[in-house]
C-alpha cells in the first residue's frame, strides 16, 4: 500500500533511501581497488585476498530476501535503519582490523548490513511515492546505485593512495550517521506490506546455508570436500523450492518461473553477472601487480564502465519503453561478450588504450542488457508476484557476483605464494588470468543463446497472438 506523505517528509525519505543505496556499490567497488594494499599489508595470498570482497558478496546473496521479508512484516524502515546502523558500526571495526580473519568477517557484517538495506530501500520508495511519480524516484535511485560504482574506483584508489585502505572504511561512518539522523529526526511512518503474516523461519534455515555452502564449495572445488558442499547446497535449495510450493507465505514463490520468458530471462541475467563481475577485481589486481599502476590511477581506468552504463542506461531503457526489448538485451550481451572475447588477448604488455576499449565495451554491454532485462523479466510475471519477482532479481545479481568471485577464487588456488614485489610469479598470475576470462566468455555465450531463445520466443508468441492461433 502506498502512504501519501508530504512533499518534505518525501524529500527525506528518498534522501534516506538515495544515500543507502549509494554506500553498497561504493563499498564493493572501493574494496576491490584496495585489494592489492590490504594483501601488501598483511601478506596475503590472492585466495585469501579474494575472501575479503567474496564474503561481503555472500551476506548480500544469503540474505536479501529473508530481510525483505521480514521487512514486509514488521516495518521496512526498522529494517533499513538496522541495516545502516550495522554497516556504520561494521565499518569502524573494520577501520581497525587487526588481520585479514578480522577484516573477512566485518566484510561479511558489512555485506549483512548492506542485504537490509538493499531489502528494503526500493520497496520504501514505493510506498511513499504514488504511480504518477514513481518513475522519477527510481531513476534517482538507479543513478545513486551507479554514482557508488563509480566513486568506488576513484574515490577508493585516491583514499587508498592518499590515507591507506583503513580509510576507505573511515569514509562510510559519517554517511550512516547522517542516515540515521534523518531517519530518526525527519521519518516518523514505518511501512508494513504484509502485516500478521508469518514468516518462512524454515525456508530460511534451509536457503541461507544453501548458499553458503555453494559459495563456499565452488571456491574449493579442487577438492573432494568443496565438491560435495555444492552438491549438498543444489540438494538444499532444490528443497526449499519444493517447500515454498507448499507454505502459505513463503519467502520466494516458484510460480514466478511457471512462464519460460522470467526463466530465461533470470538465469541469462545470472550467466552475465556471473562472467563479468569477477572482472573488475581481476583488472584492479592485473594493472596494480602487472602494469604497476597507482591505485587512483586504476580507479580511473576501472570507472570507466560505470561512466558508460550511467550515461546508456537511460537512454537504453526509455528505447526498451517504446520498442521491443529483447533485441537490445541480446546486443547487450553480444557486447559484453565480446569484451570478454578481448580479455584473453591481456598480457603483461598490453597497452592501456586496449584495456580502456575493453572497458568501454563491456560498460555498454551491460547497460544496452540490463534495463531492457529488468523490464522484460518484471513485465513477463504475474501482477500479484511483482515484490516477489524483484526480491528474485535482485538475488540473482548478487548470486551471480558470489559464483563470479567463487570461480576466480578456485582457478587462482594454484597460483603459488604472494603475487606482491614477486615477479617470479607473474607468469602463474597471467596464466590464471587467462583461465578465468575463459570460463567467463563460455558463461556469456551461454546466456547470449538463452537470450537468442528469449526474443525468438516472444516474438513467435506475438505472431500466434497476432493471428489468433
Amino acid at each position: 500500500m502506498t502512504i501519501i506523505m508530504d512533499k518534505k517528509s518525501s524529500f527525506f525519505v528518498l534522501v534516506v533511501v538515495v544515500m543507502g543505496a549509494f554506500l553498497i556499490p561504493f563499498m564493493g567497488a572501493a574494496l576491490n581497488v584496495s585489494l592489492p594494499s590490504i594483501g601488501k599489508e598483511f601478506s596475503l595470498n590472492l585466495v585469501i585476498l579474494g575472501w575479503i570482497p567474496t564474503s561481503f558478496i555472500l551476506a548480500n546473496a544469503a540474505f536479501i530476501l529473508p530481510f525483505g521479508r521480514l521487512g514486509d512484516i514488521y516495518g521496512r524502515k526498522k529494517i533499513f535503519r538496522l541495516g545502516v546502523f550495522l554497516f556504520t558500526l561494521s565499518s569502524l571495526m573494520a577501520f581497525f582490523s587487526p588481520s585479514a580473519n578480522y577484516l573477512i568477517f566485518f566484510s561479511f557484517m558489512l555485506g549483512l548490513g548492506c542485504s537490509m538495506i538493499f531489502a528494503t530501500g526500493m520497496a520504501i520508495l514505493s510506498s511513499v511515492f504514488p504511480i504518477d511519480s514513481r518513475g522519477e524516484s527510481f531513476g534517482i535511485y538507479v543513478a545513486s546505485v551507479y554514482m557508488g560504482l563509480l566513486a568506488g574506483p576513484l574515490l577508493g584508489g585516491f583514499l587508498t593512495e592518499s590515507l591507506g585502505w583503513r580509510s576507505i572504511f573511515l569514509f562510510n561512518i559519517p554517511l550512516g550517521i547522517i542516515i540515521l539522523l534523518f531517519i530518526f529526526l525527519k521519518i516518523k511512518k514505518d511501512w508494513v506490506g504484509s502485516k500478521g503474516e508469518t514468516f518462512d523461519l524454515k525456508g530460511t534455515l534451509v536457503y541461507v546455508p544453501a548458499i553458503i555452502m555453494i559459495s563456499y564449495g565452488v571456491t574449493n572445488a579442487i577438492y573432494l570436500f568443496g565438491q560435495l558442499l555444492v552438491v549438498a547446497g543444489i540438494l538444499f535449495l532444490l528443497g526449499f523450492l519444493f517447500m515454498e510450493l507448499k507454505i502459505k507465505n513463503p519467502l520466494i514463490n516458484p510460480l514466478i518461473f511457471k512462464k519460460m520468458v522470467p526463466l530465461l530471462s533470470s538465469t541469462s541475467n545470472l550467466l552475465l553477472v556471473t562472467s563479468t563481475s569477477g572482472v573488475w577485481t581481476l583488472l584492479s589486481l592485473y594493472l596494480q601487480y602487472i602494469q604497476v599502476l597507482s591505485p587512483f590511477i586504476t580507479g580511473i581506468i576501472l570507472a570507466i564502465q560505470p561512466i558508460v552504463v550511467v550515461i546508456a542506461s537511460p537512454f537504453a531503457g526509455r528505447l526498451s519503453d517504446r520498442i521491443n526489448g529483447g533485441p537490445l538485451t541480446l546486443l547487450g550481451i553480444i557486447l559484453s561478450t565480446t569484451g570478454l572475447f578481448m580479455s584473453l588477448f591481456i598480457g603483461s604488455g598490453t597497452a592501456i588504450a586496449m584495456i580502456i576499449i575493453l572497458t568501454f565495451v563491456l560498460g555498454l554491454g551491460n547497460a544496452l542488457f540490463s534495463s531492457p532485462n529488468t523490464n522484460i523479466f518484471i513485465s513477463s510475471v504475474d501482477r500479484k508476484f511483482y515484490g516477489s519477482a524483484s526480491a528474485v532479481f535482485a538475488t540473482v545479481i548478487f548470486t551471480g557476483q558470489l559464483l563470479s568471485m567463487g570461480i576466480l577464487l578456485l582457478v587462482f588456488s594454484d597460483t603459488p605464494g604472494d603475487l606482491g614485489g614477486m615477479a617470479s610469479q607473474f607468469k602463474y598470475f597471467i596464466s590464471s588470468l587467462h583461465l578465468t576470462f575463459t570460463i567467463y566468455l563460455i558463461l556469456s555465450i551461454l546466456g547470449s543463446i538463452l537470450i537468442f531463445i528469449m526474443v525468438f520466443k516472444q516474438k513467435n508468441s506475438k505472431i500466434k497472438k497476432l493471428y489468433g492461433n
